[in-house]
């Protein structure tokens, strides 16, 4: 019988539990549930190939999952937020 890979990127903190859990409710006898420990260099370097920015990361059959897609660090969205940019004394 073929199975369906579902791969979970998880850094092992608890929302990355959370989702493990979660999926694992959600999976049928088709469905392979592997769980993929980041702190692993492989895993890692993989999890880069598929441009996984944040985890916890599901890929289903090789594919990224749309859910899980687009997030991570955004330079506009912290810099518009201070980081980087001196505060201001206008005491004076």
């Amino acid at each position: 019988m073929d199975k369906r890979v579902i791969e979970i990127f998880s850094a092992g903190c608890s929302v990355c539990n959370d989702s493990v859990a979660r999926v694992r409710e959600l999976a049928c006898a088709s469905c392979d549930v592997r769980v993929l420990a980041m702190q692993r260099t492989e895993v890692a370097d993989r999890a880069k190939s598929l441009n996984i920015r944040s985890v916890p990361a599901i890929v289903i059959d090789g594919k990224l999952a749309d859910c899980c897609a687009g997030r991570g660090l955004d330079e506009v969205v912290l810099k518009a937020a201070g980081l980087g940019q001196p505060i201001s004394d206008d005491s004076g």
